[in-house]
């Protein structure tokens, strides 16, 4: 199969940080997908506990013994950036039914401006389900161990930023 004849999909995400229900979701998609991009979005109206550059490379660190994910940093309407990339669909995760009302809205929205790309829904493991970025955030700063919610090379990161090294 020629290259650009994959499918390709993108699974965009501010990923601040890349949590284990992230991973969960990563896994999922590589099984349905030839090619999966992590797309981390660059919002310069939010500061970020880690810069998307730190983002990016913690996430090819966490994923690179799975060749056919490739991590992007991105700004801009995300089905433009999907159709440049020739995606044919964007992979969100649900944790919980309080995030499918919101990825529901934003489904319909997508399919609005591009409705040649599908968008598939994917639940993380009932182990994930209360694994969220900003729970991460709130251990980090109050002292917590963070290793129950985050993979090994997200957590040594994280202790390096708050340990200021």
């Amino acid at each position: 199969m020629a290259p650009d004849s994959r499918r390709l999909a993108l699974y965009p995400g501010s990923f601040d940080p890349f949590t284990y229900g992230h991973l969960d979701i990563v896994k999922s998609a590589v099984n349905l997908f030839d090619q999966l991009e992590i797309t981390v979005a660059i919002n310069s109206e939010k500061q970020g506990l880690l810069s998307v550059g730190e983002r990016c490379e913690i996430i090819r660190e966490t994923v690179a013994d799975l060749p056919s994910v490739v991590v992007v940093p991105f700004e801009g309407l995300l089905v433009n950036h999907a159709r440049r990339r020739g995606a044919s669909a964007l992979v969100r995760g649900l944790r919980q039914v309080s995030d499918f009302d919101y990825e529901f809205r934003m489904a319909f929205a997508n399919r609005k401006l591009a409705p040649e790309i599908e968008t598939v829904l994917l639940l993380t493991s009932e182990e994930h389900a209360f694994t969220s970025s900003s729970i991460v955030r709130d251990v980090l700063r109050w002292g917590g161990d963070i290793s129950h919610f985050v993979p090994p090379t997200v957590a040594r990161a994280l202790e390096k930023h708050r340990s200021g090294k």
